[in-house]
This record gives C-alpha cells, structure tokens and sequence, in this order.
C-alpha cells in the first residue's frame, strides 16, 4: 500500500484542497495517531465538515487507483476561473481582484508566490499561497 500511497501524495502535491499524508504511529506520530483514535496499522483517514476532528476511517481499495477515485469523487475541491462555484469566498476575492490585472502584475504575483511556496510556513498558509497561485495560472 505504501507505494501507492506516495503516488497519491505526488498526485495531489500542489492541490489547493487536498493534503495526503502519513503517520508512523509507532514512533514519532503515536501522539497524533492517539488523538485521532487510530488503532490498527495501517489506517486511512480522512477530513472534511462532515466528519467531525477525529475524521472518518476509509473502507475503500488500497490500490492507487481506488484512492485517487475516492479523493476525486469526495475530497477534492477545485476552484476553476470558467465555473467559480468550486471556489473559496476568499478565492473568489482574489479571482475578482486579480482578473483584469494587467498580464505584467499577474506574472510578477505568480513569480513571488512561486518563491514563497518553496519557503517553510504554516500549512493553512501554504494552502492560502497554493490556491492563489493556481488562480493565477489560469488568468
């Protein structure tokens, strides 16, 4: 499972809605898994709304195809420039205020939040950079 796993994580690497990571629970995680209720090895869990802070256990296939069917259908969000209803309030702020920027400004925007994303902050932070930055490409 574990590689494909990491195939997950790459898939999603730069998306605005959806963070896969990992815990050892045995080591260095054991306070998170703990928090989280996490009693076997290994052990999917996922976040959103409805699922309240200790999130749901997935039940679906291991293999990478199942996962990424199972992000795409119920965990992922896309905020796209042509159809805003996947958008944020905040992303829709900053689509109103950036779309008839000059092309000059959108280009200097994107190449600073390109060298922010590659610097170390905040993970709500770093979503907030992310979610600009694919606004951007798409202008």
């Amino acid at each position: 499972m574990k590689p494909a796993w990491d195939k997950l994580g790459d898939e999603y690497k730069d998306s605005t809605s959806v963070l896969i990571g990992d815990a050892d629970c045995t080591a260095s995680g054991k306070e998170l898994c703990d928090q989280h209720e996490v009693r076997g090895y290994p052990t999917i869990k996922y976040f959103t709304a409805e699922t309240g802070p200790k999130g749901s256990d997935y039940q679906g296939g291991r293999d990478f195809e199942s996962l990424k069917q199972f992000v795409g259908d119920n965990l992922e969000v896309k905020c796209l420039v042509d159809a805003p209803d996947g958008c944020s309030d905040k992303e829709k702020d900053f689509l109103a205020k950036w779309k008839d920027k000059p092309a000059e400004e959108i280009a200097a925007q994107k190449t600073r939040l390109d060298g922010m994303v590659a610097g170390s902050m905040k993970p709500e932070l770093k979503k907030w950079v992310v979610q600009r930055l694919n606004v951007l490409k798409q202008l």
